[in-house]
């Protein structure tokens, strides 16, 4: 196909579902002849079938790797883009996908004919928008016209298999993948259509139709669907977000999931996405979502290119000209391709060599290398397949042997097995397929084909058979109306995970005591299933209330104010007379419970919160008290009530009353587990990470939000104030070793005699310089000029005015002897 002077060359460009595709169809067939080169074999034969319904039989040919419909008097050609004759000339021309240049494996094919298919009178490229600055530049002369899409599409969160919404499909990246996902759908949702580009047309097409007319409501599919096979889908969820490209796990592109996503929704009909999961590498960034949803990509920077007019001389001359390196930035050399790899596999053998000494048998041995690797076999299988192809063509009279054709055609001629044993042997059967309809490689071409096709058409009906009979169960809702209004007769049943179903069909979940109906359940039978779970739940929620009275304290968590019982909220904490003693208010969820069993489960969460606190912040609870108790010092029980309000750890200067502590108050604290230090009030029990996390939790109750240092830090540098520490220049120190370095500070010292601190402890810590230095300061040490760092005692600055209270009475703290403090 040779580039006119007069064709017009358009690319129309955009996302998903802007009709770009039907365009070009509508444009083909308005003139008397035409080419699209599409990137897969089913959406050529998608295609085919539509315009066969348009022009008749007799003037469309379908031509790809492994089928050829071609009538005597043809004129509008539907090809894989591998496929595309371009030695014929057409008035149309159009390539689609052509973004697909920049694939490693076959972006090279895209890119040939990007540059050089061309119609009489009008090319189209048809492509997504990030390919707008590569047409500028490669093909100057094109008009660049932009499509909308259609319709909307939204992202509308992480939904699990079993919340999936009806005409929902499901991509996923391998054949294992997509036959485990169909296998869940099979249980959870009665079965799912499978479609995977190994799949032929005549399964694939099964399987569609199966989704189409609403036999299942769901599909579980590879990518293959990103490339414009159209189908009423609604719903695209990811079942992962990798995939393997032939050399490594990678991360889909954006585009690449804009691809796929944008099969939701066709026409004006909008379309959500995405994933199974709500974090982790199988779930959407918020910077993903933004650009699948406003269609913005980063734009292409180049395409792979290799030679399409290769110099068939020679094999040397041929590989050279296969590895030239493009002009340009536009382009880049192709990684070599399996076929190239080949080539030069068998350029090693001397027999290759002795008949590749014509261009003619060089052409031979390079198109026996175009056999496509359908059995993904690797180089080494498929070279040795490939040889043997070839070592025919090259001897004799250059056919194929048809007896050799035909056993082995012969040989897959079973449909024993199951779906990946028929899946192989179509894969193989491709092979054979793609042999036959070379004209040139069989003495009786039309016999082969027929053969092939024959095969082909065999197998696809047996997997397809195999398919619905693995992933599809048959039974549906109907069982649920067939059986009446009376709920009493219908099977609830809940499993471990909450899931609540009738019939093996999902209604709703129970989650701790929310039950939370399915949001596909039919209208018409919601009213029955409901009340069928009625019946069923009230009894659950009793024994659900009962076992968690009888739960043991490790069955309970406290996150975020939030009281969890089996993975479920039951109850919040709210502000309570003291920090150590938090109000509970139980979930809304528990309406469901009678005023006894509220009562009971009430009880028991307040033990608990009660015995965490005991054991995790025990001076918590004993400084609340302290601080109620009438007989003690008043200093002593204000001191403990700002102490316990702040949570066991407080800035000395923020508690005035810490100074009018005498000596038998102060050995009170001590005797408590508290450290009234040089700058703060603490218990160093509380920096420990539970107790932490306990404390943050009780703190937050009442607002007060602290950040939790990681486990084992005592000193960070920068971020937000930590619980526990205390900030001293750019770094936040633990206040215990504030404390530490305040006590070695003073016993270094000798009165008011400058002295230098050993600097091993606060570099031990992690304390710089600088950080030690303001600490130093605070501390009421001042700097003394010299070569090495002396500081001299100042005295400690006067946080507040001292007041002085009356003698404490031995028996002042009679009231805590039952907690066992206060002794020794």
């Amino acid at each position: 196909m040779t580039s006119f002077a007069r064709s017009a060359v358009t690319a129309v460009l955009g996302p998903t579902n802007t009709g770009k595709t039907h365009l070009a169809v509508e444009r083909m067939c308005g003139y008397y002849s035409g080419t699209i080169g599409f990137p897969l074999r089913l959406l050529a034969r998608e295609v085919y079938d539509r315009v066969v319904r348009l022009k008749g039989e007799a003037q469309v040919a379908l031509i790809t790797g492994e089928e050829r419909i071609v009538p005597p008097n043809a004129r509008y050609f539907l090809c894989t883009a591998e496929s595309m004759p371009l030695d014929r000339e057409v008035g149309f021309v159009a390539i689609d996908e052509a973004q697909l240049g920049a694939d490693p494996e076959r972006g090279h094919v895209f890119t040939d004919r990007l540059l050089r298919a061309r119609g009489r009178d009008e090319t189209m490229i048809l492509g997504s928008a990030a390919l707008k600055p590569l047409v500028r530049a490669l093909v100057p002369e094109a008009e660049v016209i932009e499509r909308p899409r259609f319709s909307t599409l939204s992202y509308a969160g992480a939904k699990k298999l079993s919340r999936l919404p009806k005409r929902s499909a499901i991509v996923a990246f391998s054949a294992e993948e997509v036959y485990a996902v169909a296998e869940t759908i099979r249980r959870l949702r009665g079965g799912a259509a499978v479609v995977m580009g190994a799949l032929s047309p005549r399964t694939r097409n099964a399987q569609v139709a199966m989704f189409q007319a609403g036999e299942v409501d769901y599909l579980v599919a590879t990518d293959a669907i990103g490339m414009g096979l159209n189908m009423d889908v609604a719903h695209v969820a990811f079942a992962s977000l990798s995939k393997f490209d032939g050399r490594r796990s990678r991360r889909l592109t954006v585009a690449e999931m804009a691809q796929i996503a944008g099969r939701a929704g066709r026409h004006q009909r909008d379309g959500t996405f995405g994933a199974l999961v709500e974090e982790g590498p199988g779930a959407f960034t918020p910077e993903e979502v933004y650009a699948i949803e406003e269609h913005r990509f980063p734009t292409l920077d180049f395409l792979y290119w290799r030679n399409g007019t290769p110099d068939l001389s020679s094999v040397p001359a041929l590989v050279a000209s296969l590895e030239a390196r493009p002009q340009g930035v536009e382009l880049r050399a192709a990684p070599e391709a399996i076929d190239l790899k080949v080539l030069k596999r068998l350029s090693d053998e001397p027999w290759v060599a002795e008949r590749t000494r014509t261009p003619v048998g060089v052409a031979r041995l390079w198109a026996a290398c175009g056999l496509p690797d359908f059995r993904k076999l690797g180089v080494e299988p498929h070279s040795r397949f490939v040889a043997r192809i070839f070592g025919h063509l090259s001897e004799g009279d250059g056919r194929i042997p048809f007896r050799w054709f035909a056993e082995e055609v012969a040989r897959l001629d079973t449909v024993a097995g199951d779906v990946e044993t028929i899946a192989g042997r179509i894969a193989a059967a491709r092979s054979w397929a793609y042999i036959a309809h070379r004209a040139d490689w069989l003495a009786d071409p039309l016999e082969a084909q027929a053969r092939a096709q024959a095969l082909e058409e065999k197998l696809s009906d047996a997997l397809h058979e195999r398919l619905t009979q693995r992933f599809v169960d048959k039974r549906t809702t109907a069982l649920l109306r067939t059986i009446g209004a009376d709920a009493r007769h219908l099977p609830v049943e809940i499993d471990a995970a909450g899931e609540v179903t009738v019939e093996n069909h999902p209604i709703g979940r129970l989650d701790g005591f929310r039950f939370t109906v399915a949001p596909d359940a039919r209208a018409g039978d919601k009213r029955l299933l409901l009340a069928a779970a009625e019946r069923r739940l009230s009894g659950e929620y009793a024994a659900r209330a009962a076992a968690l009275v009888a739960a043991p304290d490790a069955a309970f968590t406290l996150a975020d104010s939030a009281l969890q019982w089996a993975g479920a909220t039951v109850a919040w904490l709210a502000p309570g007379p003291s920090l150590s003693r938090p109000l509970i208010k139980l979930d809304r969820a528990l309406d469901c419970l009678d005023k006894p069993a509220r009562a009971a489960v009430e009880a028991r969460l307040g033990q608990w919160i009660e015995r965490e606190t005991r054991r995790l912040t025990p001076v918590l609870a004993r400084l609340d008290l302290l601080a109620r108790d009438e007989t003690a010092p008043g200093a002593l029980r204000a001191t403990a009530a700002a102490l316990g309000e702040a949570g066991g750890i407080a800035d000395r200067a923020t508690i005035a009353e810490v100074e009018a502590l005498d000596p038998i108050a102060r050995r009170f604290l001590r005797d408590l587990g508290i450290t009234v230090g040089t700058l703060d009030l603490f218990d160093p029990r509380l920096t420990k990470p539970a107790a932490a996390a306990w404390r943050a939790a009780l703190l937050a109750v009442r607002g007060h939000v602290t950040s939790l240092p990681a486990p084992g830090a005592t000193v960070v540098t920068g971020g937000g104030p930590l619980a526990g520490f205390r900030r001293i220049g750019a770094q936040q120190v633990r206040v215990d070793l504030v404390e530490r370095v305040a006590r070695a500070a003073h016993e270094a010292r000798a009165g008011r005699k400058p002295f230098a601190p050993d600097p091993a402890l606060a570099t031990s810590m992690g304390i710089t310089a600088d950080s030690l230095a303001k600490l130093m300061a605070r501390l009421g040490f001042a700097p003394v000029r010299g070569d090495t760092p002396q500081w001299t005692w100042r005295g400690r600055p006067k946080l507040v005015s001292p007041r002085i209270e009356k003698p404490v009475r031995p028996n002042a703290f009679a009231a805590l002897a039952e907690l066992g403090i206060g002794r020794g």
